[in-house]
C-alpha cells in the first residue's frame, strides 16, 4: 500500500507519483507474558485524579512551561498542513555523492501515476548526470527534507533528519593514521577484500536462531549456545597489517581461480 500519493513538481512539470516504503524490517516478536501464569501483560492508560480513560477521551499536549500545556486535537494538527503538503517540490540540484547518508532516515520507492514520459526523463537525466532533487516532503504527518534519486533504474526518495537533529561533535576525530608503511598495508588490505556491493550474502543469522530456539522450546527441547570463531589477536599494528595482507592475497588468489575455472566450465 502506497505510503503517499502526489505529485513531484520539476520547475514547471508536475508528474503524479507514489510513495511506497523500500524497506521492511523482518523481526521475530515477543510478547509479554506473567511469568507464572503466562498471561498477556496489557497496559492501561491512566490520568492523575482520574484513573484508567479511555482512547476518545486522550488528546495532545504541547508543555511550554513546567506543569503548563497546550492541548491540541486533530482538527488544529490538520490546520497545520501546507496547501502544498501533496506536492514534493524539487528546490534544487546537488551531487548524491556530496550527500552524507548520516543524515538518510528512511528510503521510499517513486512510482508514476501519471506523466510517465516526464517521470522517465527526469529519472534519465539524474542517473546520467549523477544529480539528486532536494526537496521537503510531507509523509503521514512528518514533513522532512528529502532527496530524490536514480540508481538501478529505478527512482527514489529518501527522507531525511534536519541539520539540527545530527549531533554534532561527540565522537572526536583521531589525529595519528600511523606510519608512512602502515597506511600503504591498510591501503592494500583494503583493495584485497574490495568486492562489488551484494546486499544478499548477509542474512539475518539472529533471526535464524531465534526461530530454530522457538521450535526447540515448543518441542520441549533445551536450546545451547552456539559456539563463536576463536578471534586471533595480534597486538602489534604493523604485524597484524602484514599479516592480514598476506591472507588476503592468499584467499584472494584462491576467489580468482576458482572464478577462471568457474567461467572455463
Amino acid at each position: 500500500m502506497p505510503s503517499f500519493k502526489g505529485s513531484i513538481a520539476f520547475g514547471l512539470v508536475y508528474i503524479p507519483v507514489t510513495l511506497t516504503a523500500a524497506a521492511k524490517p523482518a523481526e521475530t516478536g515477543f510478547n509479554l507474558l506473567h511469568r507464572k501464569t503466562g498471561g498477556r501483560i496489557k497496559y492501561v492508560k491512566t490520568a492523575e485524579g482520574v484513573g484508567e480513560v479511555k482512547n476518545e477521551d486522550i488528546v495532545k499536549g504541547y508543555e511550554y512551561e513546567k506543569g503548563k500545556y497546550v492541548v491540541f486535537d486533530d482538527k488544529d494538527l490538520e490546520k497545520l498542513r501546507a496547501p502544498q503538503d501533496r506536492q514534493i517540490v524539487i528546490s534544487s540540484f546537488v551531487d548524491v555523492s556530496e550527500v552524507d547518508p548520516v543524515y538518510y532516515e528512511k528510503t521510499y520507492y517513486v512510482q508514476p501515476s501519471g506523466g510517465e514520459k516526464a517521470f522517465a526523463l527526469l529519472l534519465a537525466a539524474m542517473a546520467e548526470t549523477g544529480k539528486g532533487g532536494l526537496a521537503t516532503a510531507t509523509i503521514g504527518k512528518r514533513e522532512s527534507p528529502a532527496l530524490l534519486r536514480a540508481a538501478g533504474g529505478r527512482m527514489y526518495l529518501t527522507a531525511m533528519h534536519y541539520a539540527d537533529e545530527i549531533v554534532q561533535g561527540v565522537v572526536p576525530a583521531p589525529r595519528d593514521a600511523g606510519s608512512e608503511a602502515e597506511f600503504e598495508l591498510a591501503k592494500k588490505l583494503i583493495s584485497n577484500m574490495s568486492e562489488p556491493f551484494r546486499p544478499e550474502k548477509f542474512k539475518n543469522e539472529y533471526r535464524k536462531r531465534l526461530e530454530d530456539a522457538v521450535a526447540k522450546k515448543a518441542a520441549g527441547m533445551q536450546i545451547k549456545q552456539p559456539r563463536g570463531k576463536k578471534q586471533v589477536t595480534v597486538t602489534d599494528l604493523m604485524d597484524a597489517l602484514k599479516k592480514s595482507v598476506e591472507r588476503s592475497d592468499a584467499s584472494g588468489g584462491r576467489r580468482r581461480s576458482g572464478v577462471k575455472a568457474a567461467r572455463q566450465r
